[in-house]
């Protein structure tokens, strides 16, 4: 049986993603391997062994391209309201929060906002399916 781990995306300034991430989710660095060419910096969530691994390329200046097969990465929170305010405060321009409710019934209540590097990160309020 294989276990989910990590997800990596690649960032251009390694303190201001991790800052953004500390503040607006809450994560905090686990480990941090450092390498001649690239720096690794895994950050993890109170109570979830999940990874997000950010990727610290040394020699790259201009920022990445994240062309059009990149989706998101998604955090559940209990306070959505909360949570959208800590990106604002992060410094990030979250999205407005969006009520789906295909057919009438809540599916879910998230918003969307882009980390430093431009990643789409959606936010959903926990409940039903996302708990």
């Amino acid at each position: 049986m294989a276990k989910l781990v990590h997800s990596m995306v690649r960032v251009l300034h390694e303190q201001t993603s991790i800052r953004f991430y500390e503040e607006a989710f809450g994560l905090q660095v686990k480990d941090r391997l450092d390498f001649d060419t690239f720096t690794l910096v895994y950050m993890v969530s109170e109570g979830s062994a999940f990874e997000l691994e950010l990727t610290v390329n040394k020699d790259r200046t201009e920022p990445y391209d994240l062309g059009d097969g990149y989706g998101h990465i998604a955090f559940v929170v209990e306070d959505l309201e909360a949570a959208r305010e800590r990106t604002i405060k992060a410094g990030a321009e979250p999205r407005d929060i969006v009520d789906f409710r295909p057919g009438g019934e809540r599916l879910a209540r998230f918003f969307f906002v882009a980390d430093p590097d431009g990643y789409q990160i959606e936010v959903i309020e926990k409940g039903g399916r996302f708990t």
